[in-house]
Formats: C-alpha cells, sequence, structure tokens
C-alpha cells in the first residue's frame, strides 16, 4: 500500500488567500520528505471554503520545491477550460514536472460554478462537456496528423504545417499522456464507470465504506465495455486521516479541532443540501442531525494512536475489498502546524509499514 494526499485545497474563508497557497506549499513539501507517493490538488471558483481556482499554479510552485513526490490536479474542471488550451497547459507542466505529473479530471459538481460559467449541471451537460473534452485533449497529443474535430461543445482543429516554421507541437513528456485520474462520489459513479472503461486512476472520496464498495463495481462495468481488467492496486481511496500518540488526543485534534470545524460549518451542510448524508451514515436510520463532526469521527474518519488507525485502516480494506493507496484528506492547520506535520509523519512512519501486506494479490486480481 501507498500513501497520497487529496486537497481540495481547503481553508477557513478568513485565511488570505496567500496564506492558504503557502501552507498548501508547506504540506506538499512535508509530503515529499515523509515519502507520500503522489499529491492531489482540487479546482473550485465559488467556495469560500475551497478557494483555489488553478491548481496548476500551485503544482508548478510545488513541483519546484520538491524531489520525488508526483504532483496533479485532482482535478480540471474540464467544462470550465477550451480543451485545447488545457492541453498545451499540461502538456507544458508535464515537461516542468520531469515527467511527475498526474492529470486529474473531473466534471464540477457545485451548482454555483455551474451558474458562474453557465453549465446546465442539473441535466447532466457538465458530465458531457467532460467526456468531450477529454477526447479532444488525447486526441490532440495521441493523434500524428492534422484533424478537424466538430463536437456538440467545442470545435477544435489540429492544422498542418503552415509558412514552412508553423505547427501544433505540444505534447506531454509522459507517453502517450500523464497518469489520468477521475473521483467518484456517489454510488455506483458514472465517473468510476468512465475510469473503467478508459483505463484511468479511480479514486473514491470520503464515504461510509458501504458505500464506496459500489465504486469498485462500477469501475469493473465501465472495465466491460472495452474489455479491460482493472487492477485494484490502481484504486485510490480518500479519506480523512488523524494519527496522534494516543486515541483521545487524536479525538481533540480532529474532531474538536480544525478538522471539526471545517466539517461543521462547510462540507456537512453542503453534503445535506445535496442529500448526500446517507452516504456517511453506518445505518439509514440514523438522523441526519446525527450525522456530526463527532459521528462522522467514530464511524467514518480514521483516527487515533498509530495502533488504532492500523487496525481501522485494515478493518476498512477488508470492507471494500482491497485498494491500493490512500489519499489524505487535506485540511488546514496553519495555526498549529506541528499537529498536522505529527500526523502526517506517524502515518508515513509507523503505520504505513505495518500494513504493507494489504495488497491484492495477482490471484485475486485475476479471479475478479
Amino acid at each position: 500500500m501507498q500513501l497520497g494526499y487529496f486537497a481540495m485545497p481547503s481553508h477557513p474563508p478568513e485565511r488570505p488567500l496567500k496564506d492558504g497557497h503557502e501552507w498548501d506549499l508547506q504540506v506538499v513539501r512535508w509530503l515529499d520528505e515523509l515519502g507520500f507517493a503522489e499529491c492531489w490538488i482540487g479546482e473550485h471558483h465559488t467556495a469560500p471554503w475551497e478557494p483555489h481556482p488553478s491548481p496548476d499554479l500551485l503544482v508548478a510552485q510545488a513541483l519546484m520545491q520538491t524531489k520525488n513526490i508526483r504532483l496533479g490536479p485532482g482535478g480540471f474542471l474540464l467544462p470550465y477550460h477550451h480543451p485545447a488550451e488545457l492541453a498545451n497547459r499540461v502538456a507544458m507542466l508535464d515537461h516542468m514536472a520531469g515527467g511527475r505529473l498526474n492529470f486529474g479530471v473531473a466534471a464540477s459538481g457545485l451548482p454555483s460554478d455551474w451558474a458562474m460559467f453557465d453549465v446546465d449541471g442539473m441535466s447532466g451537460v457538465n458530465r458531457d462537456m467532460t467526456r468531450e473534452a477529454l477526447e479532444i485533449i488525447l486526441k490532440l497529443w495521441m493523434e500524428p496528423g492534422p484533424f478537424e474535430f466538430k463536437g456538440k461543445f467545442w470545435n477544435v482543429n489540429k492544422p498542418g504545417e503552415m509558412f514552412g516554421v508553423l505547427r501544433p507541437h505540444l505534447k506531454p513528456l509522459q507517453a502517450p499522456h500523464p497518469p489520468i485520474g477521475v473521483a467518484g462520489l456517489s454510488k455506483g459513479s458514472d465517473t468510476l464507470k468512465l475510469a473503467g472503461e478508459k483505463g484511468f486512476l479511480p479514486m473514491s472520496l470520503n464515504l461510509n465504506p458501504a458505500y464506496v464498495g459500489s465504486h469498485w463495481e462500477a469501475v469493473e462495468i465501465g472495465a466491460a465495455r472495452t474489455g479491460r481488467t482493472p487492477d485494484r492496486s490502481e484504486w485510490r481511496m480518500v479519506r480523512e486521516v488523524f494519527v496522534a500518540d494516543s486515541d483521545a488526543e487524536a479525538m481533540r485534534l480532529s474532531a474538536g479541532s480544525y478538522m471539526g470545524r471545517m466539517m461543521r460549518e462547510y462540507f456537512l451542510p453542503l453534503l445535506a443540501q445535496f442529500g448526500f448524508l446517507d452516504y456517511l451514515k453506518h445505518d439509514p436510520s440514523v438522523a441526519d442531525s446525527d450525522v456530526t463532526p463527532d459521528y462522522c469521527a467514530h464511524h467514518n474518519w480514521i483516527i487515533g494512536s498509530p495502533t488504532t488507525v492500523t487496525e481501522k485502516l485494515e478493518k476498512i480494506y477488508d470492507e471494500v475489498g482491497g485498494f491500493g493507496q490512500l489519499l489524505v484528506f487535506g485540511f488546514d492547520y496553519a495555526d498549529n502546524p506541528q499537529a498536522w506535520r505529527h500526523s502526517l509523519e506517524l502515518l508515513a512512519k509507523e503505520v504505513l509499514p505495518k500494513v504493507q501486506h494489504l495488497k491484492p494479490s495477482p490471484a485475486k486480481l485475476a479471479a475478479e
């Protein structure tokens, strides 16, 4: 098993944008020092608790300050970008990364973002735009000759040589392209079916394991469409994680601190508006009002001492049938940085060595 990190990035609304950006850079430096395999940075435009509209700005700076960790958007919201422009920008970023770039894509799920960009997300247009944009981007990277693409949302031409010196030339350093990751939230996620269909890296967002189990089913359904055999070792699991020297200390520093505040003031109310609180419940009879940070800490989060966190991680692994990488859900602890640094260090140095046996075997993969 490997460790990674998934940052929305989240910051309290009063945090100046530059200060939040500096915190994110500090965390990425720590991740690199501690041997984390990768870090994904989200894109949002109208959420004060998720204030970063340009993940590539953070990725570009972080690449210059790290040595080994793979970095990437998690992901670019494809309905809001012209695919030709983004294809060229990501290709350049991959060269800057020296091949350390992951390319995360998403369809966008915030109604306020849909409104800003005049995208009809309620009818699923955002998902249609995402498929078309990704098709164009991959065609620009992989089609050797000129072509003309006339789509529902974009028309794109790849011209031949002009005036003897002009021609499309920007391609990623990684051939044929950087690894592509997509994240899914809902039960039976269509996005994760796309991951299975295309062979992309699937990421399951932080939900009750009972719902997350359906995510791998979605990957398998998509893979069956194209005759692929999905590999559970590529499945990323995003979870809230906090490790401390004792269970009590972990509870105090998570639900009782910045993690709890973000969940209480932003994430849980947002999920409630979307009808997603059921995805966090261990029993459907639990009232929505009972789904609090303390409830999540006891039923969904992976928090506690290194021993407790190891046990919880093994339990979740068994419940969902196995996965390859734990992505730590990022929080802003800029006012108590040592607590977050210590949690990441305990996870990397004390927990990770004890869960290396959690790896789907080739026999299990073949049987599935």
